[in-house]
């Protein structure tokens, strides 16, 4: 008799599977005849016995509690807070093996939702190097420690400075050494942890409104060397400030920018409503491709400034600009993509939502000399018509968020009818449901491309062309 038929599919049972992939999100996908398990951390190729915590028609989630067989794939995590932090999910996987499955993920989705039962991707491009890589980190300070089981560390309960615990919004895992961020990230967070605790600088409690810290966001130039300290407040008080900038600006000297963003509200937010420069610059600078880029503390910028350079060159060869197309780059951002391919254009358009990031667009093209790029504020998720006055572009560049293109925006691109689409996207579902649609109206899509711009993470990008067939 077999494991299944005596031990009934229910939730609360403990049930033995093979994992055979992992599903978009980053979760082990097993079966038990047609019922599908997607389990918390496991990986291809283990064979695990699970405590399934919850079940729906047709499949369950499950947590394990024994791995009786373990992944070829398999790796010893470098970071001693892997299993519990949610920067990073899968540095227990092989590197390689992590953009296999992306690529799965990638063409399951265009078939099973976007009907392209042909696909086959055949580019994936991972990154170099696969940790220290991210350019921007934003860490919590709580009152409420997260206590890791045999916790023997003497660390104070009553504060945290770190991230969170999946799933957890009131718990915050105190960090030390984050594998994420640049070496000196961690210098950073630790002499601010211990200033914090030295001068009795109490974490904001979100439950109560009370408390003072509430974020300490840091951001790093790659290619400048610049480093921004963000300290993030719930009330301006200066008097407790200054001691921990002189502090920082004592021992850590590479520290070219210090600031204080104050958030006054109950949201849980690194971004404040107005901000105080502490020391040097209000912005850093970086280089990306032959452009240089000031960000402030608030700016937009894609956060892995190496991988970014390879997710442009993709779109710049799937573009294919001759030199004489007005280029429409929509959810533009500050402006990167846009500004990365105007010298080869006649012109681009970049419109965006947000105002802070279209003065920030604006700025960089001022910096660099640019003169063929103007950026607009619009709603995406409305009809373009505006933008039809504008002209009619042969190009349209879009890298939406993670719920994709609205319908109204797709039926404004169809009406505007450019030669080429170039589609950056951030989620493969949503890019699959969008191609669908793209399709219908008439377009052909090329190879699509994986760009892994977050290793260890289960985010995904991928960049597809679309051509409109001339007839």
């Amino acid at each position: 008799m077999s494991e299944q038929e005596i031990t009934p599919i229910r939730k609360g049972s403990e049930q033995v599977l093979k994992i055979e992939s992992l599903a978009y999100g980053g979760r082990g996908v097993g079966r038990l005849g047609d019922f599908v398990v997607f389990v918390d951390r496991a990986l291809p190729g283990q064979t695990v016995k699970v405590f399934l915590y919850r079940k729906r028609r047709g499949f369950g989630e499950g947590r394990i509690v024994e791995v009786l067989e373990e992944s070829p794939d398999a790796v010893t995590p470098p970071c001693a807070h892997a299993g519990l932090c949610g920067g990073c999910t899968l540095q227990h996987y092989h590197y390689e093996a992590q953009l296999e499955q992306k690529k799965l993920q990638v063409e399951d989705s265009l078939r099973r939702i976007g009907g392209w039962q042909s696909v086959s991707i055949q580019t994936v491009i991972g990154a170099d190097p696969i940790f220290h890589y991210r350019n921007k980190m934003e860490f919590t300070i709580s009152p409420r420690r997260w206590i890791p089981r045999g916790e023997t560390a003497a660390k104070p309960a009553a504060f945290a400075l770190g991230l969170h615990i999946p799933g957890r919004f009131d718990k915050v895992l105190d960090i030390d050494d984050c594998f994420l961020q640049p070496e000196i990230g961690n210098r950073i967070l630790n002499r601010v942890r211990t200033l914090a605790l030295q001068h009795s600088l109490k974490p904001y409690d979100p439950k109560t409104h009370i408390g003072f810290l509430r974020h300490l966001m840091l951001r790093y130039g790659h290619r400048t060397g610049d480093v921004m300290v963000n300290l993030v407040t719930s009330y301006e008080n200066l008097d407790l400030l200054l001691p921990v900038v002189e502090d920082l600006r004592q021992h850590i000297p590479e520290i070219t920018s210090i600031v204080n963003n104050i958030n006054t509200r109950r949201g849980d937010t690194a971004y404040g409503e107005r901000e105080i420069l502490l020391h040097g610059d209000p912005f850093i600078r970086e280089d990306l491709g032959h452009l240089t880029f000031q960000i402030s503390a608030n700016s937009f910028f894609q956060t892995n400034t190496l991988q970014a350079e390879r997710l442009y060159a993709v779109v710049r060869e799937k573009a294919r600009i001759r030199g004489t197309e007005t280029v429409l780059d929509l959810y533009c951002g500050a402006g990167t993509i846009g500004l990365y391919l105007a010298r080869e254009a006649r012109e681009v358009i970049g419109v965006e939502v947000s105002p802070s990031a279209v003065e920030d667009a604006r700025r960089n093209a001022e910096l660099n000399g640019i003169t063929n790029a103007r950026f607009l504020r619009a709603n995406l998720d409305r009809p373009l018509g505006r933008l039809a006055r504008e002209g009619s572009p042969e190009l349209i560049i879009v890298d939406p968020p993670r719920v994709g293109l609205h319908r109204e925006t797709i039926d404004s691109i169809l009406r505007l009818a450019p030669d080429r689409i170039v589609y950056v996207s951030c989620n493969p579902t949503t890019l699959a449901r969008d191609l669908q649609l793209f399709t219908a109206g008439g377009y052909q899509p090329g190879e699509p491309v994986v760009v892994d711009m977050f290793p260890h993470t289960a985010h995904i990008e991928t960049v597809v062309d679309l051509i409109r067939p001339r007839h």
